[in-house]
């Protein structure tokens, strides 16, 4: 653009042409010419000039524009609405609006447009109260700087997306599981249903049985729920907290070990219950919304009794048991337990029950389980589906 100026002023100087055909040559008004070539006399620039007035009484002061930029670099993955209600909580004085902050972090490029689009909000399920159901899940193992790898086991309550434990594991074995949900347990309470993936060691799939931290979750009244395989969106609210988590610990902490690792984890989660605030409660904090279980973890787990009317078989090692002369596999991992049985509603059908859960349903004429799905059971629903 500059250097079409130029040529034009150049052309008037020579005069081989009249001012008014040049202007029309370059597709300009008289009076825009005259502007050019004012400026080339005064030795002025001829690139454009700013079109900003000269006095903005919107503009945002630099004080306010600081302190968001602070509460920026303290929360470096926070967004517009996060920043702006922990500035309400932390200072004094008129906080600017979602909108202002949000033209103060892509002034100072602090968001890109990816990240803006990826903030959307979006519905999903929830629970009514809290403990009405627990989400658990290890996010994917990474390596420490001694050169071992850390497994990060979460747990999180559906309803106030409060986080019970962030807990650094040297593995995903059901021992150090349970030991983690028996700690929760008896400092939270028991809630009414843990969702899980398939995997080790919450579950396997239907065809092949049952997994022992299921039976071990049943025996304090617990409802194994799982999401459907390939399908991590049934626990949506576990894989936004993974995220959440890399992108506000791990994206930029270098962890040394498994002690600097929990170290990290217990400052994260203290941060995300407490500070952080939530979108789904209404910006407010996992801790506001939070209550703990009236269930309490029982210091032993007590013997069964089923009502009359329930015919009992014990399993055997090999994870099979006998009902009408027939065998039929459930489970290695109820080897030595003794299951309820009774006639299903249905034709043909019998349910399998073990405690307060109705575990499985076979069809005795075709020999064949129908479903190896978990239920909680109403033992009071007599003739019914059950």
């Amino acid at each position: 653009m500059e250097e079409g100026r130029k040529e034009f002023i150049e052309e008037v100087i020579v005069g081989e042409k009249s001012k008014s055909e040049i202007c029309r040559k370059y597709g300009i008004s008289r009076v825009t010419g005259d502007k050019w070539i004012k400026r080339y006399e005064q030795g002025e620039e001829l690139r454009d000039r700013s079109h900003a007035p000269f006095h903005m009484p919107s503009k945002t002061p630099v004080e306010v524009e600081d302190m968001v930029l602070e509460a920026r670099r303290k929360h470096p993955a926070w967004g517009p609405r996060k920043l702006k209600k922990i500035l309400e909580r932390e200072k004094e004085g008129k906080v600017p609006a979602t909108s202002t902050i949000a033209d103060i972090l892509r002034r100072n490029d602090c968001i890109s447009e990816k990240a803006s689009k990826a903030s959307t909000p979006y519905k999903r399920f929830q629970k009514e109260s809290s403990n009405e159901m627990w989400q658990a899940d290890f996010k994917g193992h990474f390596a420490m700087k001694d050169g071992k790898r850390c497994h990060p086991l979460t747990v999180l309550d559906d309803y106030s997306r409060y986080s019970l434990c962030v807990e650094a594991k040297e593995n995903e074995r059901r021992e150090g599981v349970e030991k983690s949900f028996t700690r929760l347990f008896y400092e939270y309470g028991l809630p009414e249903a843990l969702l899980c993936d398939n995997g080790n060691p919450w579950g396997v799939s239907q065809s092949t049985g049952y997994t022992l931290f299921e039976i071990w979750l049943m025996e304090r009244g617990i409802l194994p729920i799982h999401g459907r395989i390939c399908h991590p969106q049934t626990q949506g609210k576990e894989e936004r907290f993974h995220k959440t988590m890399k992108d506000e610990l791990l994206s930029f902490t270098e962890i040394e070990n498994m002690a600097h690792a929990q170290e990290s984890f217990d400052t994260f989660r203290n941060s995300y219950n407490n500070q952080r605030p939530h979108e789904a409660l209404n910006m407010g904090t996992p801790v506001e919304y939070y209550r703990t279980s009236d269930r309490k973890m029982p210091a032993k787990i007590r013997e069964w009794g089923y009502p009359s009317g329930f015919v009992l078989r014990r399993v055997k090692a090999t994870g099979y048991l006998t009902y009408g002369n027939q065998g039929y596999f459930l489970s290695e991992a109820f080897g030595g337990q003794t299951i309820a049985i009774r006639e299903s509603s249905l034709a043909n059908g019998i349910n399998l029950y073990y405690r307060s859960f109705r575990i499985a349903r076979i069809n005795i004429k075709e020999r064949a389980y129908i479903s190896k799905k978990i239920y909680r059971a109403d033992y009071g629903t007599v003739g019914g589906e059950i």
